[in-house]
């Protein structure tokens, strides 16, 4: 993207692939990050947390194996 030119790019490092170990720290830190923003969702909007919780738990309930 044209207006992001800090964010790297796929194309920008082709010679030097991933580490399992980056990925995991990576993909670590953002379940962090989501982990953080439901928490934060959660007390902000707490009628629609609930709603949306009973909601998958109702999803759960009737889905069959």
């Amino acid at each position: 993207m044209p207006d992001q030119p800090d964010r790297k790019t796929d194309a920008a490092e082709p010679e030097q692939p991933e580490t399992d170990a980056e990925r995991r720290r990576r993909r670590a830190q953002f379940l962090r990050d989501l982990a953080e923003a439901r928490a934060l969702r959660e007390r902000v909007q707490p009628r629609r947390t609930k709603a949306a919780r009973l909601r998958h738990a109702m999803r759960m309930r009737t889905f069959r194996w």
